[in-house]
Parts: C-alpha cells; sequence; structure tokens
C-alpha cells in the first residue's frame, strides 16, 4: 500500500487565493477602517496640546497668548500658529468662560504667570464626548470623557 503524500494540490492553493482576492478586493473598495472615537481622541489631543503649547508661550515669551476656538467651521489655532481643522462630523461646544471673539470664535487666553481665562470645550461625535478643561487659575489643562 502506498502512504500518502503530505502537502497542498494545486486547486486547494487556487481556492485560497481566490479567498484572499476576494477579501482583499472587499476592504480596498470599502476603504480604510475609521472610528468616530478615535477621531474624537484625536482632535481632543491635538487641541490640548494646542492649549498646552500656548501656554507654555506665554509664560516664555511674558505675553498673552490666546487660543481661538471656532466651532462653527470647526477649526482652532493658537496666535502666531497654524490653524487645525476637525472633521464635518465633529460637534463643538465651548463652555464659559471663554471669552466671545469675531462672529462665532470663542478665545481661551492665556497669561505670562501661566493662569488663563479658563473655559471648557467639548468634543464629540456621534455617543462618543470629550471634555477639555482649561483651569482658571494654574492654565492646566485636562482631557476627560464627558457623559
Amino acid at each position: 500500500m502506498r502512504g500518502r503524500d503530505h502537502g497542498f494540490t494545486l486547486i486547494e492553493i487556487l481556492v485560497v487565493l481566490a479567498i484572499m482576492g476576494a477579501v482583499i478586493g472587499i476592504v480596498v473598495t470599502r476603504g480604510p477602517v475609521t472610528s468616530r472615537g478615535l477621531q474624537t481622541r484625536a482632535a481632543a489631543g491635538l487641541l490640548a496640546q494646542t492649549l498646552r503649547e500656548a501656554r507654555a508661550q506665554a509664560i516664555e515669551r511674558s505675553q498673552i497668548v490666546n487660543v481661538a476656538i471656532d466651532p462653527v467651521r470647526r477649526s482652532f489655532a493658537a496666535d502666531l500658529g497654524p490653524a487645525h481643522a476637525m472633521q464635518r462630523a465633529m460637534e463643538v461646544e465651548v463652555l464659559p468662560p471663554a471669552q466671545k471673539g469675531p462672529g462665532d470664535v470663542r478665545i481661551i487666553s492665556f497669561a505670562p504667570d501661566g493662569s488663563a481665562s479658563g473655559g471648557a470645550i467639548l468634543l464629540g461625535s456621534g455617543s462618543r464626548r470629550v471634555r477639555i478643561d482649561v483651569e482658571w487659575l494654574t492654565g492646566r489643562v485636562q482631557v476627560a470623557n464627558a457623559p
């Protein structure tokens, strides 16, 4: 009696390649997988970093540095810094005591002693919401999940 050969037949290899090709085709046509939660967290991280850098610049330069947040255009920028845009689906709400700027723009200011005008920003996309708080006394910036 002859022993059975070990390995795969040509048919088995072709079937596996056809299945892999179909799966890759579906993934490519669908595009990259994105998560609203990750987009919200990334936007919050970038905004918090911009606020922290503005505070550091105010202390370093011994002058007031402002961060302008436009909830309608979903963008933000610090004095002399680049403007950053958020996803269109992102909901942006700036809470008092942030100062009112031109139009819908709200401004959070940092003083040379490190303090701030204070305020909070709510970012959300779907059921995922993040809150960025800026303490007025210390200028400390905190990011936390919002209810």
